[in-house]
Parts: C-alpha cells; sequence; structure tokens
C-alpha cells in the first residue's frame, strides 16, 4: 500500500514529466512564444513547495526533457560528447535559476522577490553572450521575436529587456500562487508586472507606426543548397556557378539593384579563388547590379570564411571575414575588421551567419550608421527559423535593414522594426530567388545603439548580489 509520501513523491515526479513535455515547445527551435509565458509557471510552483533537494532534481528532470528537444540538432552540428556537454549545461542552469530563485524568495517572501527570476536569467544570459563560442543563441528571449511590439523593446536595452519582461510574468504568477497576500507588500509585486510589460507594449506599439523613409530599393536573394565540396567534379561545380548566373540574370531583369548569394558557395584554393572572383566580377558589370557573394579560401595553411561585395561595374567594393564560427567550422581564421560601403549614398555593413547572433557585433554596425546589412548564411535546415529571427533581431536593435540569403534555410528580408517584408526557403539546383523592394535612407536611431548591453550588466550584477544573499536561506 503506498504511503502518502509516496503519492505525494510520485505526484511531482509526473508533474515535472508533464513540465518537461512542455519544455520541449518553449527551448525548441521554433518556440511556441505564447507557452514561453506560461511553462515556467508549474516549475517554480513546484521549486516553492518542496525541499531544496528535491527541488533541483525535478527540475533537473523537467529541463533534461525540455532540452533534449534539441538533441537531434546538436548531433547535427556537434560531436556527441559536445551534445552531451551542451544539454547537461543548459540543464544544470535551469537547476540554479530555478533553485537561487526558490532560496531567494522562500528567505525573504517581499515583495521585489519577484525580480529574482528575471534578474537571474538576464545574468545567465549576459554571461552567456559574453563568455561562449555560440553566444546566447539558445536564449528564451529569441522566443518572442514575431511578437513585434515587444521586440520593439531591444531598441530600447537590448535582448535582455525582453528576456527580463518574459521571465517577470511567470515569477509574479507563481509567487502570488503559492503566497497570495502573505508576500510583503504583495499590491506592489503583483501591480509592477503588468504596468511594465503594458509600457513595453505601448512603446512597441507606438514604434511600429513610424513610416520608413528613403530610396526604394529592390533586392534580389538567391540560394542553391547544393555545396561545392573539395573533391566535387569540373562538371559538378559549373552546374552550380551556371544556376547561379541564371538566377541573378533574371534577378536583374526583374529590377534587382542589389543581390545577394549565399555563403562559402565552395571552398577553394586562392588560384581557383580568384578565378571566381574574376568571374563573378563579370556577372555584375554585364547586369548592373551590385551583387555580394560567400565564398571559402584554403590555401593550405589557413581557412578563411569570406564575403565579396562587387559594383555594378565590376569592382571590388569590400572583402569581410566572418568573425565568429559555427561549431563545424571552428578550424576558420576569425576575421577582425568590419566592412561598410555606401550604395546610392546609404552605408550598407557586410556580416557572415553567425556574426549576427552576437549582439556585440550587430552594435558595432550600427555606431557605424549602417542602413542595410547584407548577410550571406548558410544553415543546417532544422535551424533555419532561428537563425533567421535572430539575425533580425540585430536590426531592431539598431534600427537597420537586414538581407539574409541562407543555404539550407530561409531567404528573409526584414526592416528595421523587425517586419518580415519577404521569405521563402532555399532549394536544391535550380535553387531559389526571391525580390523584396525596401526603403532605404538613414537607419532608425536607437537608444540600445548608444548604451548598448548596461540594462543587462546592470541585471547582472543585481543577479550575483541576489545570490549571494540568498545563501543565507536555509530553505
Amino acid at each position: 500500500m503506498q504511503t502518502l509520501h509516496d503519492r505525494i513523491a510520485f505526484s511531482h515526479l509526473a508533474a515535472a514529466v508533464a513540465i518537461g513535455i512542455v519544455l520541449r515547445f518553449v527551448v525548441g527551435l521554433e518556440p511556441l512564444w505564447w507557452l514561453a509565458w506560461i511553462a515556467p509557471v508549474p516549475l517554480l510552483i513546484l521549486a516553492f513547495r518542496t525541499s531544496a533537494t528535491s527541488a533541483a532534481w525535478l527540475t533537473a528532470l523537467a529541463t533534461l526533457i525540455g532540452v533534449s528537444a534539441n538533441f537531434h540538432y546538436y548531433r547535427l552540428v556537434m560531436p556527441l560528447t559536445m551534445t552531451l556537454v551542451a544539454i547537461i549545461g543548459q540543464v544544470l542552469l535551469w537547476v540554479l535559476v530555478v533553485g537561487s530563485t526558490r532560496r531567494i524568495v522562500l528567505r525573504y517572501q517581499a515583495w521585489w522577490t519577484i525580480l529574482a527570476y528575471p534578474l537571474l536569467w538576464v545574468m545567465v544570459d549576459t554571461l552567456m553572450a559574453a563568455l561562449l563560442p555560440d553566444g546566447n543563441w539558445a536564449s528564451l528571449a529569441y522566443s518572442q521575436v514575431e511578437v513585434l511590439p515587444l521586440l520593439q523593446v531591444t531598441s530600447l536595452v537590448g535582448i535582455a529587456g525582453v528576456l527580463f519582461l518574459l521571465a517577470l510574468i511567470p515569477s509574479a504568477l507563481a509567487i502570488s500562487f503559492v503566497f497570495g497576500s502573505r508576500l510583503h507588500h504583495a499590491a506592489w509585486a503583483y501591480a509592477m508586472p503588468p504596468v511594465l510589460l503594458s509600457m513595453a507594449l505601448g512603446y512597441g506599439h507606438a514604434r511600429l507606426q513610424q513610416d520608413a523613409s528613403g530610396l526604394e530599393t529592390t533586392f534580389g536573394l538567391v540560394a542553391i543548397d547544393d555545396a561545392i565540396g573539395p573533391h566535387a567534379t569540373p562538371a559538378y561545380k559549373e552546374r552550380i556557378w551556371r544556376g547561379y548566373e541564371r538566377q541573378v540574370a533574371q534577378l536583374a531583369a526583374q529590377g534587382a539593384h542589389v543581390i545577394v548569394l549565399p555563403e562559402k558557395i565552395a571552398v577553394q584554393a586562392p588560384l581557383e579563388a580568384q578565378q571566381t572572383r574574376r568571374r563573378l566580377a563579370a556577372l555584375a558589370a554585364k547586369h548592373r547590379v551590385w551583387i555580394e557573394a560567400g565564398i571559402g579560401i584554403d590555401d593550405g595553411t589557413q581557412r578563411r570564411n569570406l564575403a565579396w561585395l562587387w559594383t555594378p561595374a565590376g569592382a571590388l567594393a569590400a572583402e569581410y571575414q566572418k568573425h565568429f564560427m559555427a561549431p563545424p567550422e571552428r578550424e576558420f581564421a576569425k576575421g577582425t575588421a568590419y566592412s561598410v560601403s555606401s550604395i546610392d549614398g546609404a552605408a550598407y555593413g557586410l556580416a557572415i551567419c553567425k556574426d549576427m547572433h552576437f549582439a556585440v557585433l550587430g552594435r558595432s554596425n550600427g555606431q557605424r550608421r549602417v542602413a542595410v546589412m547584407l548577410v550571406p548564411a548558410w544553415d543546417f535546415q532544422l535551424d533555419r527559423w532561428m537563425g533567421s529571427r535572430i539575425t533580425l533581431t540585430r536590426g531592431v536593435e539598431n534600427g537597420y535593414s537586414v538581407v539574409r540569403s541562407s543555404r539550407e534555410g530561409l531567404l528573409t528580408v526584414s526592416d528595421g522594426v523587425g517586419r518580415v517584408i519577404a521569405e521563402r526557403s532555399s532549394a536544391a539546383l535550380p535553387g531559389a530567388a526571391m525580390l523584396a523592394t525596401l526603403r532605404v535612407g538613414a537607419p532608425r536611431a536607437t537608444l540600445y545603439t548608444q548604451i548598448g548591453d548596461l540594462f543587462a550588466w546592470s541585471c547582472a550584477l543585481a543577479g550575483c548580489i541576489l545570490m549571494a544573499i540568498g545563501r543565507r536561506s536555509k530553505g
């Protein structure tokens, strides 16, 4: 016969499993935005109502079930050992944040303890962005990218602002459920979150009403999923290059002024890369268009991931070297320089795929008054939505448009407030192409471009202080 203790333990275990299943739809590569506001609530309630040890193990179980949703993706880009490290690392972060929140709330039971959970998450997220080679690409904040009024908060304080609000609401709901009016100054605690969220949404709605100004510019995007590997036959290579030439010719005939090709169309030795460079220069001159294309160069001692930009006269306007590498390309040399070119009087910046996952690089281009970012990319199919939406976020933070052409991903054009102007999936030969027209003028000035991650690091400092005082808890 089951004892009461056994029944309670089983109910807690079942709750953790159920929470974990729900979390899979929050921490996955295409999250349900609305579920991200709800899923942490039962997890926090469970933590508040169990012992410290039980809360840790139940949180670990729930989050392990949740983050394992990305196991197949991690295996696609990383060896098994690193996959397990990534998953365990994410689980431990959830245990840290939830466990620390529990200690602080139970120890003080004051109105300000509703801030613990959001501050701790922003602290963790900020440190990840600064210290990890992949940054904070898995941030819960990116689940809200398509909630455009909320996303405008990033133009003020960066992605940390979205994450703070996203964690604040579940924190208040869980605390109100467990403590109700017993919380010291409960009215303050329960009034603050809706007021802050309403202010954020009001600001976002107002910003979305602003009309874009500037010269109407038509962009063409092309992506052919087929890769030119190191052992590709001449005939195979030629089919792909001719595929790009046909697509460029069609886009130019339809009025494209700037055409963006994807990342690393081929990885070539220096001599072959020079031939490719001349070929693409001639293509730009033939059709009188700007062309950006991604190419890899391997001289036997060093590999570089480059983006080239040609003028309508066939001159090389810019060469940019990728700064941040995805897991499968860590052997490539990192670039450090930025590239900004003038097209019809507007500043255009270059970045390559993973670069745009880092707010510091996005802001550096914003400080250079870039109006449009041209971004060649190469995704892994499974992460195509996430890759395009993280990139789009950099545009909102700094007020510029983004033109992103990805192999095995999405061709996406977005404006300075994050509206997707046009989008379609890439494809194998003959490839996929798309036209989109944007008004290109001066970038929308943003506070975030000026102050950077000041809010994020302030939250991180506050989070460290809370963790320190939470250690005094005996709960």
